[in-house]
């Protein structure tokens, strides 16, 4: 037995080589702290240095040291660093984020790098082909190393008139295509007006892509141009460019979407797609609005991705999960989904098609306009100017043998009629409103004209939703908030005593304290009774009362117990929740 456990502990070590077994052998780290490390890097696809200093098992000037003292590198310390731009534009953004590898001095042909790992020769061996320089490796601590490199990232980004040729190289070589008609055709280069232009858009496009944004705006006024991006539901500026450019910045924009550059008295709407690699390609809707000094145009980025997170990562309470996948695997009903503007409700209804897309099942899609592409779902865009209506396509959904349809948006008495009949005879039936909570979402179709008993007869859920932004894990902290204010609030009494309220305090790692957002789910069935409600003429209140009756958690229970959780703040929740 000794000896197979000596066997096993023998091959375990022999998985280990370079930095890795060095920090394990002098004692640095344990060995399966050390596996795990590695592990998550590779699931995540980022370093095994960030992964130890991330779950405590190792600090960062330790491995510093460990690491120079190794392989005779020098160690640099980057408090000190003054950092350059110009030596850091040397590097492509795509390199520099891809190795975590920061340029620190440029000495004639000799580039200086900034590395944590001095073993990771292909990062090196990629940046002395790319850059053409000699390549000297010097070890720096990763914390402050990434804190450093998202900055001058960032600096480097917002100087548009500064992109070295190394980036335009690899901008201009972007593969993009526009426009309902002639999607996955490459926009010429005859269109492109000139490669500062061009660089400068498709190198926004892609930090908001890595900065996760979700929209991009590109806004003129009298004496300046800015770009922002909306990052967990909050506009931060990130770029100015000269006034003078607003002109050909908008008609570049038009010519990758494919629209009429000439026509700039009235809104126009297209689309735009960015082919990032072989595999990954990232849709953007794009509206333009005609302003004082300007086009106003607004980029949305729709991220397929996003599509296939999975229900557990949305945030449902386990209860509420339970719910959507009971009514989600009934034959026929009605699933409403209702929020404002960029609530989640695509994700949310896109997660439950990506559930129920399976072979045996046809399913069927009408959206103004399609903004996730799902293999195996036939969707349609609607398109008002040819007649092409949500009730024209949900007539001829019904006869082509649908299991399941989704409908972007309810929005008029035709198409609620027949998406009700739809839910009755055999079809599960999804779509979206925009009212404010569950309980309104009834008395809004009896507002559009729908017959209360075929309400009660056909919608079988209704799930209600905000966003609200999590806070940051490395830097929130406790607040003190009285007993008192807390009862205020809508804590129950039996949880005060031991409730631990956070706040954002912001990091490097973050925006104001807060990255990501959360789901906040008020997730209501219609019951027997509530449905007794509706053709009685009850009101939004009534029906309220019965659903709290019933154990459904209204929007601000389910941000309380967010809260409670310690994954957002009480100021976050009352932004969002507070009428």
């Amino acid at each position: 037995m000794n000896e197979n456990v000596s066997l096993a502990l023998t091959s375990s070590r022999s998985t280990l080589g370079g930095l890795p077994q060095r920090l394990v052998q002098d004692g640095v780290v344990d060995e399966s702290g050390m596996h795990a490390a590695i592990s998550a890097a590779s699931m995540k696809k980022t370093s095994f240095v960030t992964q130890l200093i991330a779950a405590g098992a190792a600090t960062a000037r330790d491995i510093a040291i460990t690491a120079s003292s190794e392989y005779g590198v020098p160690i640099f310390n980057l408090d000190a660093l003054t950092v350059d731009l110009d030596t850091v534009r040397v590097v492509s953004d795509k390199l520099l984020a891809k190795h975590r590898v920061l340029p620190l001095f440029k000495r004639g042909k000799r580039l200086f790098l900034g590395v944590t790992d001095p073993t990771n020769l292909h990062a090196i061996d990629e940046i002395k082909f790319q850059t053409g320089l000699a390549v000297d490796a010097i070890v720096v601590e990763d914390d402050k190393l990434q804190r450093i490199l998202d900055k001058a990232i960032e600096q480097v980004d917002a100087t548009m008139p500064s992109l070295g040729d190394e980036d335009g190289m690899e901008l201009d070589a972007l593969e993009v295509s526009g426009g309902d008609d002639e999607a996955g055709t490459e926009v010429s280069r005859d269109d492109v007006e000139d490669a500062p232009i061009v660089r400068f858009i498709n190198k926004i496009m892609l930090d908001a892509i890595r900065k996760g944004a979700s929209d991009i705006h590109f806004e003129p006024y009298e004496k300046t141009f800015r770009v922002r991006l909306r990052m967990d539901g909050v506009l931060k500026e990130v770029a100015q460019a000269p006034v003078q450019l607003a002109g050909k910045i908008s008609a570049r924009l038009k010519v990758m979407s494919r629209l009429d550059i000439a026509e700039r008295r009235v809104p126009q709407d297209g689309r735009i797609k960015m082919r990032l690699s072989k595999t990954r390609a990232i849709d953007f809707r794009m509206s333009t609005c005609p302003t004082l000094f300007g086009e106003k145009i607004v980029l949305r980025i729709l991220d397929p991705s996003s599509a296939m997170l999975g229900i557990d990562a949305l945030g449902y309470e386990p209860f509420q999960k339970e719910l959507y996948l009971k009514y989600l695997a009934k034959p026929q009903g009605m699933i409403l989904v209702t929020g404002p503007t960029g609530s989640g409700k695509t994700v949310s209804l896109y997660t439950g098609l990506h559930i129920l897309n399976k072979e045996d099942t046809n399913i069927s899609t009408a959206e103004d306009p399609v903004e996730i592409n799902l293999p195996g779902v036939n969707q349609v865009s609607v398109n008002n100017k040819v007649g092409l209506t949500f009730a024209a396509a949900l007539r001829a959904f019904l006869r082509q043998d649908p299991d399941v349809v989704m409908v972007g948006e309810i929005r008029d008495l035709e198409t609620a009629e027949i998406a009700i009949k739809a839910a009755q005879t055999g079809h599960l039936v999804m779509s979206t409103l925009h009212t404010n909570d569950a309980p309104q979402t009834l008395t809004r179709l009896v507002d559009m004209g729908v017959k209360p008993y075929a309400i009660a007869t056909s919608v079988s859920l209704i799930i209600a939703q905000r966003l609200a932004r999590r806070l940051c894990p490395h830097c929130k902290h406790l607040v003190d908030v009285p007993a008192e204010a807390l009862r205020k609030e809508g804590f129950q009494e039996k949880d005060i005593p031991e409730i631990k309220i956070y706040g954002p305090k912001g990091c490097p790692s973050c925006t104001d304290g807060y990255k990501g957002r959360l789901g906040l789910y008020q997730v209501m069935s219609v019951t027997e009774s509530i449905g007794r409600l509706i053709m009685a003429g009850g009101n939004a209140i009534d029906i309220n009362d019965q659903a709290i009756k019933e154990g459904v958690w209204d929007l601000r229970r389910s941000g309380l117990e967010k809260v409670k959780a310690g994954l957002t703040s009480l100021e976050e929740i009352n932004s969002v929740t507070l009428e």
